[in-house]
């Protein structure tokens, strides 16, 4: 990186030095921006029993806005990736914080649970553009180990969004019912449109793609060709439909199944997002000594074991609500060292595409939560076992993917 400060100082804008630049005022926008996938799911977490109630709706019914907004997440993805690739990364950022901004308001107003998913389908659609350029922009300044390290930065501090949400929306909840908690959400965007005009553009003109929208579109099938990519996006793919399992299942598993008030679900919640706090910060302290892709055969490897036990508690009920919640807690901590080794290993390779891939990586990555919180909703039966053994299969599917990194001839970044 040192041999290359004229480009980094073009991208950017802006004098050298580029890190700490980056490790201010655009990390903390930037974090913001990756923040926008779990604040939109994390703060009503704790008031969907209440919305179900409010709605007339089922638990397995609400369980499926989740569902709905990884859809939108998903797609919004793959739109957004070539889109900034074409026309630079802020403009598109700010179109997408707009649509979020709409698909919060009309979930505030939602008058049925179908309304619901259809608006969280909006609402992802613009959350998406946020999170896809913002790892295309850490692959604008970054390389290799290096990207890995500041995208496992920029976790731990959007971190503290997924960490304070489920408590602050059980208290806006507590005071104002549910729909205020998208009414926040409303306004967070808008903060959020503010702060993106106060950093730098980091794709300059001369290094955007020219293709038009349909080519670009087409080109995620060519992406798919190489086995290292598939390799690295299996493995988060996997993880994510763990995760979103979880994500999907926790509420009533905690609150409905073993009596949690609402109020306490958020400090359950949030100890699983300090344990990811923890594993970023682990992962990038140790990603440039050992190599982000022995971290991520660590962390699959964890999570196939810790995802199995919780399928065996969830099933057995032995011990009961900390007999679950143990190998839950750490099954979701393995998220730093899957989820930017995953992300960065695919990026590596393609520097020249990194909004594609980031857009290819994320959709495929959050269409696997589809099917995890989805199997979560359709087999909802009252108890965790759906939960369990959907996480169960996504760590052992993790593991299987991300050890076959070592069976593969190395080359480039992805290496």
């Amino acid at each position: 990186m040192s041999g290359r400060p004229d480009r980094r100082s073009a991208i950017v804008g802006l004098a050298e030095p580029v890190d700490r630049q980056v490790g201010g005022h655009v990390l903390g926008v930037l974090a913001v921006l990756m923040g926008f996938a779990s604040i939109s799911t994390d703060f009503y977490l704790p008031a969907m029993p209440a919305m179900a109630d409010g709605l007339g709706a089922s638990h397995g019914l609400v369980e499926l806005t989740i569902t709905g907004y990884l859809i939108g997440f998903s797609v919004g993805q793959l739109f957004w990736g070539p889109v900034s690739d074409r026309y630079g990364r802020r403009v598109p950022v700010a179109a997408g914080i707009a649509l979020f901004i709409a698909g919060s308001a009309g979930c505030a107003l939602a008058g049925s649970v179908e309304a619901m998913i259809g608006w969280r389908v909006v609402q992802a659609l613009g959350a998406a553009a946020g999170v896809v350029i913002a790892r295309a922009v850490v692959r604008d300044l970054f390389e290799g180990s290096r990207a890995a390290r500041m995208l496992s930065t920029l976790m731990v501090i959007m971190a503290i969004a997924p960490l304070i949400g489920p408590v602050v929306g059980a208290q806006v909840a507590a005071m104002a019912g549910w729909r205020a908690i998208f009414w926040l959400l409303v306004a967070i965007g808008f903060v959020s449109l503010a702060l993106l005009f106060t950093i730098p553009e980091t794709l300059a003109p001369d290094r955007r793609r020219r293709d038009g929208l349909g080519r670009a579109l087409a080109g995620y099938a060519r992406l798919l060709t190489h086995p290292q990519l598939l390799a690295y996006t299996s493995a988060g793919g996997f993880y994510y439909a763990g995760m979103f399992a979880y994500i999907a299942g926790s509420p009533f598993a905690y609150i409905t199944y073993h009596h949690v008030p609402a109020g306490y679900y958020g400090l359950l919640f949030g100890a699983g997002i300090l344990g990811i706090m923890t594993t970023n910060l682990v992962n990038s302290r140790l990603v440039g000594r050992f190599g982000s892709d022995r971290l991520l055969i660590l962390g699959g490897t964890l999570a196939a074991l810790a995802g199995s036990v919780s399928a065996v508690a969830a099933y057995t009920d032995v011990g009961g609500l900390w007999g679950l919640f143990v190998p839950l807690f750490v099954f979701i901590s393995c998220s730093g060292l899957i989820v930017a080794n995953s992300v960065a290993g695919a990026l590596g390779g393609f520097p020249a595409e990194a909004g594609a891939v980031s857009a290819l990586v994320g959709a495929l990555q959050y269409g696997s939560g589809i099917a995890g919180s989805g199997l979560v909703g359709v087999f909802a039966d009252g108890t965790p076992r759906p939960m369990g053994w959907v996480i169960g299969l996504a760590g052992i599917g993790t593991v299987a993917c991300a050890a076959t990194l070592g069976r593969m001839p190395r080359s480039g970044q992805a290496a």
